[in-house]
């Protein structure tokens, strides 16, 4: 059986005039996740750590990062899903100013970080204990950054209301309390990396016409640092300000990560709602309990995302893309077909979830700190973690509904 796949963007990969941890508008992301450690540790790129010159950087330019309708291919559940994209689309993200981190995120720091009032939210050992916790309870920040954002806001929010508080997307000593409730477990630690974390193989030059993706054996994490990052459900940059001299692609460094770990999956999820105005999937178990919630991306103006009710018809888990020419989108130069592999930067990440309706879906993306904050093209788009994490609580006819 064959369900046809969804029509929607490809992330951009460069920040557009996006400002996070009191950082200049533009910061390059994608040139980040590039960089290898030695680099990133000579230009100090972190938390408050970048250099002059890039503060004078403002975004000016789109990678022109499109892709045309087409076709992706993985076996799940004895199916075949096939699934396909069109261009990417930025909308400007929530931003509120925040401290640089300096040197205020050490293991203890972090670890023994208490809410005193309003105004420890705004410091980063709490809020990236919080995010951490939030994370762990399945309501998720998105990328962890350590930083006050919508997706933090509504990931409180959610939690709040499994907790039975006022929905206020506030931290405050209450939900502060519910937090800290639900693990006692260090929120940061270290980790030594293995040869697993950087064996590869690995993809580090990922071209930006995307005809020139199939070329490629698999779309692969681009190094260690990349795959250490999404591992742990980090922001890349704060990866690189917890470890500024870490060695990420030598085996034995050791490196301080959030500690994640989500309980393995054992709740049946029989119904999701995905709200368009909030940007949040949220998940809930036969009684009605909301059980999960991960921010998401949602169609944009041109492609909305679909109204209504809908069912789960499959998982596709490493789907591959592949593009179809008789679509004839003007961004994609030639005329013949081309498949682009399966792996983590594909388009479509790691898991695509499909609906009864044609080509619309559930799916990961290669750019999980943009989740929340650009549109798609019709599809929803989770975090690669965060809808591995569904893809093992949903089933054949869970509910899907769309809400305006």
């Amino acid at each position: 059986m064959t369900s046809k796949g969804a029509d929607e963007r490809l992330p951009c990969r460069n920040f557009l005039g996006i400002q996070h941890f009191a950082q200049p508008k533009g910061f390059a992301f994608a040139r980040l996740r590039r960089m290898g450690a030695g680099q990133i540790a000579r230009e100090r790129i972190g938390f408050g750590m970048i250099l002059p010159s890039m503060l004078r950087i403002r975004a000016v330019s789109i990678i022109a990062a499109t892709v045309a309708l087409g076709f992706a291919t993985a076996s799940s559940w004895g199916e075949t899903a096939t699934v396909g994209l069109a261009p990417s689309q930025r909308v400007p993200a929530p931003t509120d100013g925040e401290p640089p981190l300096g040197d205020a995120l050490s293991v203890e720091a972090v670890n023994n970080a208490e809410f005193f009032d309003s105004r420890a939210s705004r410091t980063s050992a709490v809020v990236l204990k919080a995010q951490i916790l939030l994370d762990r309870a399945g309501f998720s920040p998105g990328a962890i950054s350590a930083g006050r954002s919508d997706n933090f806001r509504k990931a409180l929010a959610a939690f709040q209301i499994r907790q039975g508080l006022g929905p206020t997307g506030k931290l405050d000593q209450a939900t502060w309390d519910a937090l800290v409730a639900t693990s006692a477990e260090p929120v940061v630690a270290e980790y030594e990396i293995t040869q697993t974390d950087t064996k590869g193989p690995f993809a580090p030059d990922i071209p930006d016409e995307i005809e020139d993706w199939a070329r490629l054996k698999r779309l692969s994490y681009r190094g260690p640092r990349e795959l250490l990052a999404e591992k742990f459900h980090m922001d890349a940059r704060l990866l690189a300000a917890l470890n500024p001299e870490a060695a990420f692609d030598q085996p034995g460094t050791r490196i301080l990560v959030a500690k994640v770990g989500r309980p393995a999956a054992r709740t049946t999820v029989t119904r999701i709602e995905v709200d368009k105005q909030q940007r949040r999937l949220r998940a809930y178990d036969k009684d009605g309990n909301l059980v999960a919630a991960f921010p998401a991306s949602v169609g944009s103006a041109e492609k909305p995302t679909p109204k209504g009710a809908f069912v789960v018809r499959s998982v596709a888990r490493n789907p591959e893309w592949r593009y179809n020419p008789r679509f004839a989108f003007k961004e994609i130069k030639t005329n013949r077909a081309f498949r682009v592999a399966a792996g983590p930067n594909n388009p479509l990440g790691t898991v695509w979830i499909g609906i009864n309706k044609p080509s619309y879906g559930i799916h990961g993306t290669p750019d999980p700190e943009e989740v929340g904050t650009s549109a798609s093209h019709g599809c929803v788009r989770l975090t690669n973690w965060d809808v591995q994490t569904l893809a093992k609580m949903v089933k054949r006819g869970t509910k899907v509904e769309f809400i305006e």
